[in-house]
């Protein structure tokens, strides 16, 4: 199977945020946050997969626009769960850039399909 990054940085992601909702579980006994972090966070790596196996561009495209709005959930929770005291700053800093950082590869795919438009782009 040939190298795919975005496919390899979700897949760490997902064992990272597995992890975290272990330990958010088992230590901290919060389970309702931390389930949906847990669900968009593993959600991404699938959508990435699926996308892997489309049989269309259209289909690529809408999986890879999934992918990025779970990422963007994901965020959601990481940000809501460190603001409530369950994530301390180090360990929410580390899965929140490396969130981040997936937010703006799969942005890039996006773009780079015509899924997005930039700033410059004019609406006909």
């Amino acid at each position: 199977m040939k190298e795919n990054v975005v496919r390899e940085k979700s897949y760490d992601f997902a064992l990272r945020i597995v992890e975290a909702y272990k330990t958010l579980a088992k230590d901290r006994k919060e389970f309702v946050l931390s389930k949906q972090m847990l669900g968009s966070g593993t959600s991404i790596g699938a959508n990435i997969e699926e996308a892997d196996a489309s049989i269309s561009k259209a289909e690529f495209s809408a999986k890879i626009s999934i992918a990025y709005k779970v990422a963007r959930e994901t965020c959601y929770w990481l940000r809501l769960l460190f603001h409530t005291t369950y994530l301390e700053k180090k360990f929410f800093d580390s899965l929140f850039n490396a969130c981040e950082d997936l937010c703006k590869i799969l942005r890039a795919i996006l773009r780079s399909c015509g899924r997005i438009r930039t700033s410059n782009d004019q609406e006909e």
